[in-house]
C-alpha cells in the first residue's frame, strides 16, 4: 500500500508539472498583460518605456525561460507578486485556500447525509409514492442551474425572511462564532442543493444493483436481519461507484463553488480565481488553477484507497 501512495505522488507531481505548463502558455497567450495596463493607465508611456518594462519584468522572453524562471522561484515557496492585491500571492492564496475547503468540505458532508439515506430508501422501495418524491426532488435538484438557486436562496431568506445574511464573510473582531456562521449556511446549503440530486440518483441506482446479487439472497437467507443486510453487505459494494462518481466530480464541485462565492461575496479560492482572470493577475490567478488541480487529484487518490477500505479483494502491491 506504500508503495502505491509514493507512486500515485509521483504520478501526481508529474501532472502537476504538465498542468502547470500548459496554464502558464494559455495565460501568456491571453490578450493583454501587466506592461499593457500600465500603457492603457499612462498614455505618456514611449514606446521605449514599454521596451524597458517589458525587459525589467522578463516580458520580454521566450515562453520557456519565463515559465522556467517562475518555476524554480515557485519550488523555494516565491509565487510571485499579486498586482491586484499588492502583496504575494501566498498571504492571499493560504487562507481563502482554506475557506474553500470549509466549504467544499461542508457541503460534501451535508450533501452525502442527505443523499445516503435517500438513496438506500428509494432503492428499497422501488415505484413507491416515497421513491417517487424522491426521484422528483433529485431531478428538481440536477435541474435548476447553481446561480438561479443561490439567487433564490438569497430572496428568500435574506430579502423576504430577513433571516440570513445575503452575503460576505462576517469576519470582523467583533464577530462572534455563530454570527460568522450565518455567513456560511447559504451558501453550504446552496451548494449542497445544487450537487445532492445528482448523489441520490447515484446511491439509488448502484444499491438497487447490488440488492440484486446473489450474495444479497444468501446473506438473506442465512437468516441476517435486513439492516445488517442493507449496511454491511448492499450499501459497503453499492458506495464503490458511488466513491468514483465523488472523486470524479470533485472538479465539478470547485467550479460550482466558483459561482457560488462569486455570488455570496465568499472570499475563496473560486472567487479569487475568477478575479484574477478579469484582473489579468496572471501569478494568482495560475496558482489557484494549481490549486483546483491539485485538490482534483487528491480526491481521486483518496477515492483509491477508500476502495480498499471499502473491499477488502482489492489489494494495491
Amino acid at each position: 500500500m506504500l508503495s502505491f501512495i509514493i507512486r500515485r505522488l509521483l504520478q501526481s507531481l508529474a501532472v502537476l508539472f504538465i498542468m502547470s505548463f500548459l496554464i502558464y502558455a494559455l495565460m501568456g497567450l491571453m490578450p493583454g498583460d501587466p506592461i499593457d495596463l500600465m500603457i492603457q493607465a499612462d498614455p505618456d508611456l514611449t514606446p521605449e518605456d514599454q521596451a524597458r518594462l517589458r525587459a525589467l519584468y522578463g516580458l520580454d522572453q521566450p515562453l520557456t525561460t519565463r515559465y522556467w524562471n517562475w518555476l524554480t522561484a515557485a519550488l523555494q515557496g516565491d509565487f510571485g507578486f499579486s498586482r491586484l492585491f499588492a502583496q504575494p500571492v501566498g498571504e492571499i492564496l493560504w487562507p481563502r485556500m482554506w475557506n474553500t475547503v470549509l466549504l467544499l468540505g461542508l457541503s460534501l458532508i451535508l450533501s452525502l447525509m442527505i443523499a445516503l439515506p435517500a438513496g438506500i430508501i428509494a432503492a428499497t422501495r422501488p415505484q413507491s409514492t416515497l421513491d417517487n418524491v424522491i426521484n422528483l426532488s433529485a431531478f428538481a435538484g440536477i435541474s435548476i442551474p447553481p446561480f438561479w438557486l443561490a439567487i433564490l436562496l438569497i430572496i428568500l431568506f435574506s430579502v423576504t425572511l430577513g433571516w440570513l445574511p445575503a452575503g460576505g464573510m462576517g469576519m470582523g473582531e467583533d464577530t462572534g462564532l455563530w454570527e460568522q456562521a450565518r455567513f456560511l449556511i447559504l451558501p453550504v446549503l446552496a451548494l449542497t442543493l445544487s450537487r445532492v440530486g445528482g448523489t441520490i440518483r447515484f446511491v439509488r441506482a448502484s444499491m438497487m444493483e447490488a440488492l440484486r446479487q446473489d450474495y444479497i439472497r444468501t446473506a438473506r437467507a442465512k437468516g441476517l436481519s435486513r439492516r445488517r443486510v442493507l449496511v454491511a453487505h448492499a450499501l459497503r459494494n453499492a458506495l464503490i461507484p458511488v466513491v468514483t462518481i465523488l472523486a470524479l466530480d470533485m472538479g465539478m464541485l470547485v467550479s460550482g463553488a466558483l459561482i457560488t462565492e462569486t455570488i455570496f461575496g465568499w472570499l475563496g479560492m473560486g472567487k479569487t480565481i475568477y478575479d484574477a482572470i478579469m484582473g489579468n493577475d496572471y501569478n494568482l490567478a495560475l496558482m489557484g488553477l494549481m490549486f483546483a488541480t491539485a485538490l482534483t487529484l487528491l480526491a481521486n487518490l483518496l477515492a483509491d484507497l477508500t476502495y480498499a477500505w471499502l473491499d477488502p479483494r482489492i489489494k494495491y502491491g
